[in-house]
Parts: C-alpha cells; structure tokens; sequence
C-alpha cells in the first residue's frame, strides 16, 4: 500500500514536464556549441508539432538530480516519452484553453524551486541549458504552458472524479488495514474516519492517472508519432 501522504497529482505533473516547441537554434551546454536538432514530431492530422533536443534539455534542468550537461541516453529517452506525452495534452488543451495569469506563472515557479537547494542552484541549471533567470521570458512563457496543461488536467479528468462512502471503506477494509497490520504490529489501529480523507486522496489520484493512461493510449492511436533522431 501507497503511504497515505500527500502522493498527489504532482507526481503525474513531474511526469509531463513542458517543453515548448523550438526552432533551429545554438544553445550552449558545458562551454559547447551544440547545435540543437529535431528529435521527433507529434502530429494530428491538422498540426504537426516539433520536439527539439532542446526541449530534452529544458525538461531535464528542471527535474532535480537529472543530469543536463552531459545526460545518458536513458534520461534523454525519458524526457522524450514525457515530451511527446506533453504534446499530446498540448494539443487537446488548445481546443479548451484556460487563461494563465502571472500569480500561476509565479507560483509554479516557486513551487519548482522548492525541489532545489537554493534559486542560484536552479538558476544555474537554467542558464545551462539557454535562459538567463527564473525571470527569463522563453523560462516564463514555457511555465505558462505547464500551467496550462495542469489547469486543463485538472478540468479534464479530476474535477469528474466521484469517490463515494462505500469507496473508502472498502480501500480501509480491504487495503489500509492488512498493511497497517503488517506493518505496525501492536500500534492501535486508526479508525476510518481519522484516515477517511487520507484515502479520498489516494483514490482520487489513482482515478485521475488510470484516466490519464487511458487518454494516452487512446491519444497515441490518434496521432502520428515519428522518431527522427534517436537519443
């Protein structure tokens, strides 16, 4: 059993870190000039939308611990699956935008910085993968974008999520109780009430990503999807 912590959406949001489409440009990593390249496009039918190494880049100086001078194959790799995943909700969130206001942009900066030792540790990361602070233009416009897709998230599949009285006692009884058992031996057992809303969140995350994988699947069927430089 999942801890009943606070397991919450950001965990699929880490999953679908923004990359904003790219033009052909030079950005410098560790001192080089590395001339950036089209790594695949995901298209629909009626748009066709790029994913550049850079954007690869830019995923990865935001995600804590990943590497973005010299990255293996298996993080560029990961960063293109939750890119072209990002295009996908890019392009269904375009059909229902939802407007972004500075105080989102300004809060979803800082709630990434909360996952880094210091601004100047992060705005280090930045700079080496081509914008000049947390205060960049391009760094702004590509949060905006998240929060975009995070708003259209959370419109598209959390706010049809119904989690009835019968739900959580049924994952009290059948999944809460046996761990507690198993694991704290002689502890008094929480009442369902005490963890009652401990629950509705856990089930309510776990909705809102089986909704999520279904959407991707069914997306992937729709869309063309090409690979033009392996990573």
């Amino acid at each position: 059993m999942r801890e009943l912590t606070n397991i919450s959406f950001s965990a699929v949001r880490r999953c679908l870190m923004i990359a904003l489409t790219a033009s052909a440009m030079i950005c410098g990593v560790q001192g080089q000039q590395i001339v950036d390249k089209t790594v695949a496009t995901v298209g629909d039918g009626v748009r066709t939308e790029l994913i550049t190494y850079s954007d690869l880049l830019w995923q990865l100086a935001l995600q804590p611990g990943s590497s973005v001078t010299e990255p293996t194959s298996a993080e560029l790799n990961q960063a293109l699956q939750a890119a072209i995943n990002q295009r996908l909700f890019a392009l269904e969130a375009e059909r229902l935008p939802r407007p972004v206001t500075d105080e989102e942009i300004s809060g979803e900066i800082n709630r990434l910085l909360t996952y880094f030792p210091t601004t100047a540790e992060f705005e280090k990361r930045l700079n080496r993968v081509g914008f000049q602070s947390i205060k960049d233009d391009n760094f702004e416009r590509i949060i905006s974008q998240r929060v975009a897709i995070d708003k259209y998230l959370d419109f598209r599949f959390r706010s049809f999520v119904v989690i009835t009285a019968d739900d959580e006692a049924k994952y009290y009884r059948e999944v809460f109780v046996p761990d507690f058992r198993e694991r704290y031996k002689g502890l008094l057992m929480p009442t369902l009430d005490e963890k009652r809303p401990e629950i509705r969140q856990i089930l309510e995350e776990e909705r809102v990503s089986r909704g999520i994988e279904a959407f991707l699947e069914e997306a992937k069927r729709r869309v063309q999807v090409d690979i033009i430089s392996a990573v």
